[in-house]
């Protein structure tokens, strides 16, 4: 029998290429947890997915023939108010139009909320643009106050475009009312 020598089947050089190539998945990996949330909201912003409203400062486009009704809803978590929604309003598409929700502060002392919102259905996100939003801000309520909230915005007339929404006749704008971080005025 001869005596051969073997040579180890992984060499420490190979070790060394896994060992940096694992390290550096594991930093790409943490990299993108922490990127996705922004990223996730980036991208809902700029397409509407998940029923993301826009933001506008004017609607440059005018107003068309075709009916849409708008709907809104209310809901609140966490924060001790009553918000009323506004009524239903049907208007035409691209119309400049002005809503109020009323929004009550139950408890003896100042809270400061912030309100989140979608759309529905969600494909309609980004036709739905906001001019003026108290969402865009906190809102501090004084013991009992009772305040209007306006909300000022246009259904974007290229919705006539897209043929997937030829038979969406109402949109519904619903707003969750939460506390926020910093209480008081």
């Amino acid at each position: 029998m001869s005596d051969a020598t073997h040579e180890p089947l992984i060499s420490p050089t190979r070790n060394r290429w896994v060992a940096y190539a694992l390290t550096g998945l594991v930093a790409v990996m943490l990299g993108a947890g922490y990127a996705a949330v922004p990223l996730y909201q980036a991208f809902c912003k700029a397409t509407g997915y998940g029923g993301t409203t826009q933001r506008a400062d004017a609607n440059p486009k005018g107003v068309i023939d075709r009916l849409m009704t708008v709907r809104f809803d209310s809901s609140v978590a966490s924060v001790p108010w009553t918000v009323q929604p506004a009524a239903p309003i049907t208007a035409k598409i691209g119309s400049l139009e002005t809503i109020n929700f009323i929004a009550h502060n139950n408890s003896d002392k100042p809270v400061t909320g912030q309100a989140v919102f979608n759309v529905t259905p969600e494909s309609t996100g980004s036709y739905f643009n906001k001019i003026q939003c108290f969402c865009f801000t906190r809102q501090t309520l004084q013991p009992g106050e009772t305040v209007e909230m306006p909300v000022v915005f246009f259904v974007d007339p290229d919705i006539a475009k897209n043929h997937d929404l030829d038979t969406i006749r109402a949109i519904t704008l619903s707003y969750t009312f939460y506390a926020s971080d910093k209480q008081g005025s």
